[in-house]
């Protein structure tokens, strides 16, 4: 391998083995990185309900109009087309889930119940499965442990975890319907089955330890909504299917197209940090240098990064910035922060760059 092999840090290859070996050495707070980050973004802590709703209402519009294509269209290769269309805008759709988690209900009056209504029960993705989890995620004593549910030491694992990570994901849509059409209703009365579905199959994590606690209040009322309504979905569904009320061809495309929005996510997920730390709490600089910006002039992220998730590291810098503001605030970033700021460490350029890094490191380790 030529010692000038660009690593997922977008340095020699000699230099990125030296990061990574440091990678357990404790990194100090920027506190530069972080007032002068809270300082220039003052004001675009609000968010937009306008760009919210026409945002998501296009990518609902978009989305299931090219299911419908896919489904009724008889051409091979023109059904193809309109579900890798299905696939994108359905996937942007999804992705608007991270923002439920960040964004307070009253901010955005309707959208956490039209995102559930027209996207979460009708995918078996209920906003439930991410609201109360990702949190955690975010809480600098837990970002990167054991009892983080969004993380995995994957850059220290073996290599063929990093395929394993995105073959899984193709068999989602599989599992939710076994978890909303059967494991639901048996578990309504089979109290130690509930709890299991509750620890273990109630939330969109990827580290195999964690396990949930029971929602409570106006959360467990909000779940139990959500819940029940994909498990009637689900059981309609299969049954509409076994019926032929809905053409097995119809089903498997739904399927496939499922299966494309979460596969393009868990592979946005694979690239969404650097995933270098071995358990220990890290300082909100070492969470932000964990994490990826891919901002412009690389392109292809407003695809497979949307809904801000280009700007990720930024994001776990400023958790509070809605996505529609991140683009500014890292252009103000730019603009005052000097050449040699942790600021820029965390901008990567692509996606293939991130991954064939990330593979690198894990076979490197190994």
């Amino acid at each position: 391998m030529s010692s000038t092999t660009i690593s997922p840090n977008n340095v020699p290859k000699a230099e990125a083995d030296s990061r990574l070996s440091a990678a357990a050495v404790p990194v100090p707070e920027d506190n530069e990185l972080i007032r002068t980050a809270a300082k220039v973004t003052r004001d675009l802590n609000a968010p937009k309900a306008a760009i919210y709703w026409a945002d998501f209402l296009a990518s609902i519009a978009v989305g299931y109009g090219s299911l419908a294509g896919a489904i009724i269209i008889q051409s091979t290769g023109l059904a193809v087309f309109f579900g890798l269309i299905a696939v994108l805008a359905l996937y942007r759709a999804g992705s608007f889930i991270h923002e439920l988690t960040h964004v307070r209900r009253n901010a955005l009056p309707g959208f956490h119940f039209a995102w559930n209504a027209l996207f979460g029960v009708p995918m078996m993705i209920p906003s439930f499965m991410y609201e109360g989890i990702h949190s955690i995620h975010h809480r600098t004593k837990k970002y990167g442990t054991v009892e983080d549910p969004e993380y995995l030491p994957l850059a220290l694992m073996k290599p063929w975890s990093v395929p394993l990570f995105v073959i899984v994901a193709a068999l989602a849509p599989v599992a939710l319907l076994f978890r909303y059409a059967i494991l639901s209703p048996l578990s309504a009365i089979i109290p130690p089955l509930r709890k299991l579905v509750v620890e273990r199959y109630s939330g969109l994590i990827i580290n195999p330890d964690f396990r949930r606690k029971p929602p409570e209040g106006d959360r467990k009322r909000r779940w139990l909504a959500c819940e029940i309504g994909a498990s009637v979905w689900a059981i309609a569904l299969l049954a509409m299917v076994a019926t032929n009320v809905i053409p097995m061809r119809a089903f498997l495309i739904f399927l496939a197209v499922m299966s494309g929005s979460v596969v393009l996510n868990q592979i946005r997920t694979l690239v969404a940090h650097l995933w270098e730390n071995d358990g220990q709490e890290m300082s909100v600089t070492a969470q932000y240098l964990d994490s990826v910006n891919v901002p412009p002039p690389a392109t292809l992220p407003a695809l497979w990064a949307p809904v801000g998730l280009r700007y990720h590291a930024l994001h776990h810098l400023l958790p509070g910035v809605p996505y529609h503001s991140l683009g500014e605030a890292h252009r103000r970033l730019a603009a005052e922060l000097p050449t040699g700021s942790n600021f820029y460490r965390a901008d990567h350029g692509s996606l293939w760059t991130l991954i064939t890094g990330l593979v690198r490191g894990s076979a490197g380790r190994n």
